[in-house]
């Protein structure tokens, strides 16, 4: 009885932590999604033709791969910064709750539940 009993608490943590997995591994591939849309981005953007086509194609594109995709360049001060945010996932640790908690997304604000990517750039 007692060996059922440890084969079956051995068997829902390794099911627990293959879920766990799984679900890191999903929020990983959008991570990657979105850091090589802004990558294009930001790319695209050092082109002097280039301008709101090119935003929306990969606006598009954002909307496509991520739930809720967008993407959007600002500018401030000679430098600008290519974003892309989508929808967090369901089911990870609030932001309160996160051990490393990443800083704000290219010092814009992220609405709650979303989950952003920025990166800097000069023309």
């Amino acid at each position: 009885m007692l060996a059922v009993a440890l084969l079956a608490v051995t068997t829902l943590g390794l099911i627990a932590g293959q879920l766990w997995i799984a679900r890191e591994a999903h929020a990983m591939a959008m991570r990657e999604h979105a850091a090589w849309i802004v990558d294009a981005v930001a790319e695209a953007m050092r082109e002097p033709a280039a301008g709101d086509s090119a935003i929306r194609q990969w606006s598009t594109l954002a909307a496509a791969l991520l739930p809720h995709g967008e993407a959007s360049v600002r500018e401030s001060g000679g430098v600008s910064a290519a974003r892309v945010t989508w929808a967090a996932m369901r089911n990870l640790p609030r932001a309160d709750e996160v051990i490393d908690k990443p800083e704000s997304c290219g010092g814009a604000d992220v609405p709650a539940g979303s989950s952003c990517v920025a990166l800097a750039f000069a023309k």
